[in-house]
């Protein structure tokens, strides 16, 4: 109960204390100008609060996000010993869920540590070695703790009873840009589950294949825990970084998007771009560092 009190009173010190950020709000609603499709963005400074936002309160699928809230669960149970980290697990050909993911090369019976799951999970995005986790965890328990640590709307949808019709909406996973960045704010912040279990989920989240999009315009000597989603209509990233002058954290969420291209160049790719490399120049100002030239071709991540 004392643990669930200080999250609420948390959250509630961001309601009553943030304060707008009028100038990066004006810039953030240049660069989405003209987007097709619905964006969300909800961004905050964690050194000053200052906030931006545009549909920050707005629901949004997470694709693949949702699997920060699956290692949430698991870490949890790992904390009330009913799971152990490096745990052997038995990989089953019925876990597996079509696609390229490196676990679903597994043979039956294979064994496999829970951590190295976990791992797949987060710097991968594995499909199966997220399903085994969910599945492991349950979907239910991943909501309830959620929702016990004031989380109003950010919960799993897939293969979670009750949640079919909403599931159809938005696919596996729902949130707002703002639950999901003040999710990434609290790993930072040590509280989720507890000091130990956020220190490493960061080391994980610190850990991101996927980096051609937001991570792309952060130096890449500068530390950023991220997740990125991405569906055809729906692509999305969050990331807090450990900015030189101060931490800061945005969610960027996209949906109904007219451009469904799996390519580099598609509009919400370059959105996320523009809006990482707007915020890194504004909290860095005296930053020089631009992405080098002929890096493109080195990030091209399939």
């Amino acid at each position: 109960m004392k643990y669930i009190l200080s999250i609420l009173f948390f959250l509630t010190s961001l309601t009553t204390f943030a304060q707008t950020d009028k100038k990066l709000s004006t810039q953030l609603q240049n660069v989405v100008k003209g987007f097709n499709g619905k964006v969300g963005i909800y961004v905050q400074n964690l050194k000053t609060g200052k906030t931006a936002a545009i549909n920050a309160d707005s629901l949004f699928p997470t694709a693949s996000m949702i699997k920060v809230s699956i290692l949430t669960g698991l870490m949890d149970k790992i904390e009330k010993g009913e799971l152990k980290y490096n745990q052997k697990l038995v990989y089953r050909d019925s876990l597996l869920y079509a696609g390229e993911d490196i676990l679903g090369s597994f043979k039956d019976k294979d064994t496999i540590q829970l951590s190295k799951v976990a791992m797949l999970m987060i710097t991968m995005s594995d499909n199966t070695a997220s399903l085994w986790l969910q599945k492991l965890v349950d979907g239910a328990y991943i909501n309830t703790w959620l929702e016990q640590n004031g989380f109003k709307v950010l919960r799993v949808n897939s293969r979670v009873t009750g949640r079919g019709d909403i599931r159809k909406i938005y696919g596996w996973g729902v949130s707002t840009p703002y639950e999901m960045a003040r999710l990434f704010t609290l790993i930072r912040q040590g509280k989720v589950v507890s000091e130990a279990a956020s220190e490493r989920m960061s080391r994980m989240l610190n850990r991101i294949y996927w980096d051609e999009k937001a991570l792309s315009q952060i130096p890449p000597y500068v530390q950023a825990i991220s997740k990125q989603g991405a569906v055809d209509a729906a692509k999305s990233e969050t990331v807090l970084v450990n900015a030189p002058h101060g931490d800061y954290v945005f969610s960027i969420m996209t949906n109904n998007n007219k451009d469904q291209r799996w390519t580099p160049d598609n509009e919400a790719s370059v959105l996320i771009k523009k809006v990482s490399a707007l915020l890194w120049h504004y909290y860095e100002p005296g930053s020089k560092w631009q992405p080098a030239a002929g890096v493109d071709k080195y990030m091209l991540n399939e």
